[in-house]
């Protein structure tokens, strides 16, 4: 009996569908997936930045309204502000630890002189009874509701990606497929947030 020959170009196509599935299976695509989720999770991060950023001048003129003396803690508001729009970590270089580092102390610093601030409006019981205040604060508390949780999903994706270019056969296939893939940086706590902060009235 003859064994069943199929013309050359069915047995190529065959060839080639069964290569195409078995790498899809084995996971190929895995590693730009990730990745691609990384970065979508970093822009939100950035996303909930630059909403608390755009909150601030607001929120330091109708304190300014109220606190004339308080000009140390608005400047210093005004100016963390100022230093941390102007450090930039886009997607393409969250695999950098020291761009990353800077960004994260410079959004720390904003997120203490934020406290401050708030701590001083303990002592004007009209600025806290002020409609615009009352508003941009609660604002201002969700923004930092979403930064964590957008954070905290960003460090999910990133756990993830990096898991998958640390473990085989992930490793193996950015080696070979990936070269350039390099493990993403993760938010780490701030020094000191073990402690609760100290308010000095």
């Amino acid at each position: 009996m003859k064994a069943l020959l199929l013309p050359t170009r069915i047995r190529v196509a065959l060839t080639g569908v069964l290569l195409a599935f078995g790498l899809s299976a084995c996971g190929i695509n895995n590693v730009p997936t990730l990745q691609e989720q990384a970065k979508a999770a970093w822009s939100e991060v950035q996303n909930q930045y630059q909403r608390r950023a755009d909150l601030i001048p607001n929120l330091v003129e109708t304190v300014k309204g109220f606190a004339q003396q308080e000009r140390e803690v608005l400047t210093q508001v005004t100016e963390a502000r100022a230093k941390a729009t102007q450090i930039k970590v886009d997607a393409s270089t969250v695999t950098d630890p020291e761009k990353f580092r800077q960004f994260q102390e410079a959004q720390n610093q904003l997120s203490g002189a934020l406290g401050r601030l708030l701590a001083t409006v303990e002592r004007y019981p009209e600025l806290k009874s002020n409609a615009n205040f009352l508003a941009l604060q609660s604002q201002l508390e969700g923004t930092e509701n979403r930064i964590a949780v957008a954070r905290r999903d960003y460090i999910a994706t990133v756990q993830a990606y990096n898991t998958e270019l640390r473990t085989i056969p992930g490793r193996w296939i950015a080696a070979i497929v990936y070269p350039d893939a390099k493990p993403m940086e993760t938010f780490t706590a701030t020094a000191g947030s073990d402690r609760p902060p100290e308010v000095k009235f």
